[in-house]
């Protein structure tokens, strides 16, 4: 399943959905997209109307899950088990959908014999948007914080995504949500008739190719050893 993934820049959001980013004024996200860190969402606001937010990749994040338990890995939510899990559940019968912006996400491909990773977007080059699911946390200094997962689906007979995942997994992939259907998502207000925007996008308007991660330099050893007296 898809646990990182290129966020949209703040000027191509503008480009995906006309709706006000003054909020997001001064904030930065990397440009890639892993478990806690930032990211921008698309999300209905009080007022009935689209707002973009930053919030956190990962329905739990780290810093709220007990010190006693090991970390949950909450990025992805199957759409088959979403209204039943308990992490889940209240939040998809309440309805707090979002679209997770993004020019691209990377899966693994081991047509090789080994994992690659190869970046996947659209055959257009445009910007897009992902199924998704927030909710809200109160931290430790009272302000509110927001975090998402993304929805998945079975991918076993898309002609390009079940290239992806080992061999004998189950494929799965993100729910691409058309353009036409943003508003319609985020206004949803039935569960059930959500799933019907869980469907596999069509193979002919992506693209996909091998985009391994950059190879950190080592530092020389002089250098190395120079850092180590700067104290």
């Amino acid at each position: 399943m898809c646990t990182n993934y290129r966020p949209t820049s703040r000027d191509l959001l503008q480009e995906l959905m006309d709706i006000d980013l003054s909020n997001l004024e001064g904030l930065e996200w990397p440009d890639e997209t892993w478990k806690d860190y930032d990211a921008p969402i698309i999300r209905l606001g009080l007022d009935g109307q689209p707002e973009c937010v930053v919030a956190s990749f990962g329905f739990v994040p780290r810093r709220h899950v007990p010190a006693s338990m090991p970390s949950l890995t909450t990025m992805n939510a199957r759409s088959e088990t979403v209204g039943q899990l308990r992490s889940y559940s209240r939040y998809w019968k309440s309805s707090q959908l979002c679209l997770v912006p993004m020019t691209g996400f990377y899966e693994p491909n081991y047509e090789s014999g080994k994992a690659v990773r190869w970046q996947i977007a659209m055959a257009d080059k445009r910007p897009f948007a992902v199924a998704g699911m927030w909710r809200s946390w109160e931290e430790a200094d009272g302000r509110i914080s927001h975090s998402f997962t993304q929805l998945t689906i079975n991918a076993d007979e898309h002609p390009l995504l079940k290239r992806f995942h080992k061999p004998d997994d189950e494929k799965r992939t993100l729910v691409v949500v058309p353009p036409e259907a943003y508003r319609d998502w985020l206004s949803c207000r039935d569960p059930e008739f959500a799933r019907a925007f869980l469907n596999p996008y069509p193979h002919r308007l992506m693209n996909a190719w091998e985009d391994p991660r950059p190879v950190a330099k080592k530092k020389p050893a002089a250098e190395k050893q120079q850092s180590l007296l700067d104290f």
